[in-house]
């Protein structure tokens, strides 16, 4: 399901008062048509001074819809107007939606009684207050000057005080003998007094003055005091004071422990939405970390302004939202194993036989062109036609192919291609669906539920996305943040009941010498995930095993056309079809111009496909079944065959060489590169020789003489005269004995 932003949440930010009646109208027309209900449009409507009791259910009568209704989108739009921002990632440590599900039902709660204090101490009432939110130093807003406004409320008459700290006033009160009056100045009785509940700057009572995002405000009119008692301590909120205003409701100052004004307002946004889901209706003018709240210790009217309690609930904001998210979650119950000893659940099928699970993952990994697409294409082939995918067996069924690198062409022309390269016939193409996503894909957690609701009713076998890397969220080296990547693909094989099959790079440098769960780019994570890990790497291949590749392509070349145009094919023994040489000598003895053409033709395509081909190993890493033998590949564009004749299984990995090989190897390399450099010196001497006299060719002693007086020129060591004649023969030149010139070689 996709994050639904809530609308109601979003009009805590829209004062009914600003708006003109069409756009009120729109509001409620837009509630209706997202799916909310009239009393939401009451509740919020109730904030403006022009709301008429009735009327909303009224109106709401007649919203009817037509072709072009309006949307929740007005109302987002309204709310970024005035301040309102999406949140652009998952910032905060809880779900961006929190559970449909209430933790509480205000209609079964039982009421708590609120107890006035026995014995009325005015000024141990603020006192108390001030101790449990505020430092010492910190500088406190009050306001005690109030006057009643035409609709006969009373409301503070100016800003306040805001000079004084929390320590300066506990002083005072604490040698008033009760009269609270005398520190801060009289108060009307009718009115009471207010104060503000985060610590400001000492410069005014503007939000910009808030020195410290610690707490906001739940208040509530629209239930009795004791199911707001019983409601607040239900929620667990962490409420640093919860006191009585002398009014209607309880004032519930909560613990925020924001570090800025951004983060406070998601969390204020956060933690009235879980009021309003369990039945709190906040009044929305709080929300503000400036805002007034009651004063305790003073009188309103008939009423005492005091301190129901202090520090209720959980002790943190993060210990809060912890518990709620884990009260609300969908977790299955523990089980006891006693209760299901004789009586265990089957086990999943498999999907690729003694590899993979069906409802499972499997990651591939590998270096560049390594021909990660194509394996996995391959794999999409063998389950959608029920074959092997590199010697394991598929079971058949229904593919999702997630192309996120390709365009639509490019990769539809390879699933073709590689059909083809198999040589399977496409018999089962209803079982393969691709989609293309190539310039559209999103982060990972934003695709899986759009993947999940396209996927839902296709009843897939596997889900292939092919790479990972385009739809990764965060820092690929962060395990935190790589687990809640790779969480996505848990909840797609959860929702869908399929395997989840991706693939992932390798790290830079050589990966002979690691572990093949190491050698993934970035967090181990990648490698410890999934069901079943398969790790490419590319093996370095001797050139006489190249030149062996080559005479076995050029062999099934010719072979392959022998036996669908010669009729004399049994002429061959089995000793010449093992033999390029063997057989072209046969076809140049045996066929015609024309024919020769075509064999030539087919030999080169076959020697060039030989030349180009990569050798790789996969070894794996399962978590259902045991360990598999290594499995050794052939890699010729566009497709990957098994090396059915065992000639990569003692080829090692470069860097998996021993020292004492790679000590020959490199000693080999650069005695070649030596000899190659010396035999260039003489040719170049004989060829300089030659174009300085006439094409003659020079005798061993002028060679000599001129490689003499090239070395002293730079002053580098030459050879003996001796070596040069012996060098010259080897390169293949003659000598003439009755000149004693260099013969040319033949």
């Amino acid at each position: 399901m996709e994050q639904r932003t809530d609308l109601r949440v979003l009009l805590t930010y829209i004062n009914p008062a600003e708006l003109d009646y069409q756009e009120w109208i729109n509001v409620g027309m837009a509630l209706k048509e997202e799916g909310y209900s009239a009393a939401d449009w009451d509740a919020w409507s109730r904030n403006d001074k022009r709301y008429h009791s009735g009327e909303c259910e009224k109106m709401w009568q007649t919203f009817q819809g037509n072709a072009t209704p309006v949307t929740g989108g007005t109302i987002v739009q309204m709310a970024m107007d005035r301040g309102w921002k999406p949140d652009p990632g998952r910032e905060l440590d809880w779900d961006d939606e929190i559970s449909d599900d209430a933790i509480i039902d205000k209609n079964w709660i039982e009421g708590r009684e609120v107890m006035e204090p026995a014995a009325w101490e005015p000024a141990k009432e603020l006192i108390t207050y001030l101790e449990t939110l505020f430092e010492s130093g910190e500088n406190v807003g009050y306001v005690v000057r109030s006057w009643q406004n035409e609709k006969g409320k009373y409301v503070p008459q100016d800003k306040g005080n805001w000079d004084r700290t929390a320590g300066q006033l506990i002083e005072a009160l604490s040698k008033c003998n009760g009269d609270i009056g005398s520190v801060l100045g009289d108060y009307d009785k009718n009115g009471g007094a207010w104060i503000r509940f985060n610590p400001l700057d000492g410069k005014g009572v503007k939000n910009e003055n808030v020195s410290d995002y610690r707490y906001a405000l739940v208040e509530s009119d629209d239930m009795e005091l004791e199911k707001q008692n019983a409601i607040l301590r239900e929620l667990e909120l962490p409420i640093a004071v919860l006191m009585y205003s002398g009014g209607k409701s309880l004032h519930a100052i909560v613990k925020i422990e924001a570090s800025d004004y951004t983060e406070y307002r998601k969390r204020v946004d956060y933690l009235y939405a879980v009021c309003k889901k369990n039945g709190i209706v906040i009044d929305t003018q709080n929300r503000n970390p400036s805002r007034l709240s009651r004063m305790p210790g003073v009188e309103r009217g008939e009423h005492k302004q005091y301190i129901v309690d202090t520090n209720i609930g959980k002790a943190s904001w993060s210990e809060w939202v912890d518990w709620i998210e884990s009260v609300n979650d969908d977790l299955p119950d523990i089980e006891e194993l006693g209760d299901i000893w004789d009586n265990l659940p089957e086990l999943a099928p498999c999907l690729i036989d003694g590899v993979l699970r069906k409802g499972h993952k499997m990651l591939i990994a590998g270096p560049s062109k390594a021909g990660k697409s194509f394996l996995q294409i391959e794999l999409a082939i063998a389950i959608a036609e029920g074959q092997k995918w590199i010697g394991w067996q598929c079971t058949q069924g229904k593919v999702m192919y997630v192309n996120l690198e390709l365009d639509r062409a490019s990769c539809l022309h390879r699933f073709k291609d590689v059909y083809e390269a198999l040589g399977i016939k496409p018999e089962n193409l209803k079982n393969l669906d691709i989609w293309n996503l190539r310039g559209k894909a999103v982060p990972m957690d934003k695709l899986a539920p759009k993947l999940i609701r396209r996927a839902q009713k296709k009843n897939y076998e596997a889900i292939i996305i092919d790479p990972i890397y385009k739809v990764i969220t965060g820092d690929e080296n962060s395990a935190d943040q790589m687990a809640k990547f790779c969480n996505q693909f848990d909840l797609v094989c959860t929702e869908l009941g399929c395997a989840v099959i991706y693939c992932h790079h390798h790290s830079k440098g050589k990966q002979g010498a690691k572990n093949s769960m190491d050698r993934a780019s970035g967090s181990g994570v990648f490698a410890r995930d999934p069901d079943a890990m398969l790790d490419m790497i590319e093996l370095d291949t001797t050139e006489a095993l190249m030149k062996q590749e080559e005479n076995k392509a050029v062999c099934a070349a010719i072979k392959g056309w022998l036996e669908a145009h010669w009729d004399h094919c049994d002429e061959l023994s089995w000793d010449d079809y093992l033999s390029s040489t063997a057989l072209m000598n046969y076809c140049e003895n045996k066929l015609d111009k024309w024919q020769m053409k075509a064999i030539n033709k087919l030999v080169d395509a076959a020697r060039a496909k030989a030349k180009n081909q990569t050798a790789w190993r996969i070894e794996g890493t399962l978590r259902e079944f045991p360990k598999f033998a290594p499995v050794n590949l052939w890699f010729a564009y566009p497709a990957h065959r098994m090396d059915e004749s065992g000639a990569l299984s003692d080829v090692q990995p470069e860097a998996e060489k021993p020292m004492w090989q790679k000590g020959i190897e490199a000693r080999k390399a650069q005695a070649d590169k030596d000899r190659k450099e010396k035999n260039s010196k003489f040719e170049m001497a004989i060829e300089n020789y030659r174009f300085e006299n006439d094409d003659r060719y020079p005798t061993v002693k002028e060679v000599f003489e001129r490689l003499k007086q090239d070395a002293e020129a730079v002053g580098e060591g030459y050879p003996a005269e001796k070596t040069v004649r012996n060098s010259l023969k080897r390169m293949g030149y003659g000598l003439d004995k009755n000149t004693g010139r260099i013969l040319p070689r033949p």
